[in-house]
């Protein structure tokens, strides 16, 4: 894979976005409207809980960004006819997709750190500088599998349906993961199921900074499985779109 044919294909992704400010604002604003409105209330009431939803919301954004970068995203360009022309260009998959990664990547930290911002502005959020920095860290390696869940959609599903699809995933699992209200709080069919589910995992992964003792084996388990299921079919669904459009 050639750096620099990634880094090329990155700024000419990066300029498509930004030619439509309509995605690109919304993408990085949506995580820190919705934490302002629904959650800053309740993030002022104790240091504990201003950690705890500043983790929420910061997994929130970046699992939306991951999700439609990678799902929606990909999804519409398969089926224009420019997609046939790039596959005919001498660029390969494992650069373009390199270069989305890079794009997302920093989506991903102006939507986090946006939340992060208004947090530290405006809670009582008792992070380190460390803390600080293993949040960052960890809310991009958290992010992995809803990469590889994004892809998937991508191949899996037809354009017309990645939109509502990747919407009813993000918006439903974000709630039953408990990133809207705390695990406790769900009702009882929500609680026997988010254990199990990556979103969870993630909040856990990003709830446990503020919280010595914490137990983050469980939830990389549950990450590390997702991400692998995930990966194994998203390139079983790329080798398959491949046939059938290319062959």
């Amino acid at each position: 894979m050639n750096p620099r044919l990634v880094l090329t294909h990155a700024a000419l992704l990066f300029r498509a976005i930004f030619r439509t400010p309509a995605f690109a604002v919304p993408a990085v604003v949506f995580p820190a409207m919705f934490y302002t409105i629904f959650a800053l209330q309740f993030a002022r009431g104790s240091p504990a809980m201003a950690d705890q939803v500043l983790g929420s919301y910061v997994a929130f954004g970046i699992m939306g960004v991951a999700l439609f970068q990678f799902g929606v995203a990909i999804s519409a360009e398969r089926g224009r006819p420019w997609e046939r022309y790039l596959r005919s260009l001498p660029v390969n998959a494992q650069t373009r997709f390199a270069a989305r990664v890079i794009v997302a990547t920093a989506f991903a930290l102006m939507a986090g750190g946006l939340v992060a911002v208004i947090g530290a502005l405006f809670t009582p959020v008792t992070f380190t500088a460390a803390q600080w920095l293993l949040l960052a860290l960890y809310a991009l390696a958290g992010a992995i599998p809803f990469v590889l869940i994004g892809l998937a959609i991508a191949y899996l599903v037809p354009p017309a349906g990645a939109l509502p699809i990747t919407n009813i995933l993000f918006l439903l699992g974000a709630f039953a993961g408990g990133l809207f209200l705390p695990p406790q709080f769900l009702p009882a069919f929500a609680q026997r199921i988010s254990a199990y589910l990556p979103m969870r995992a993630y909040g856990e992964l990003l709830w446990g900074i503020g919280l010595p003792g914490h137990g983050f084996a469980r939830w990389v388990v549950v990450l590390a499985v997702y991400a692998i299921a995930f990966g194994i079919i998203g390139v079983v669904a790329y080798r398959r779109d491949e046939r059938v459009r290319y062959a």
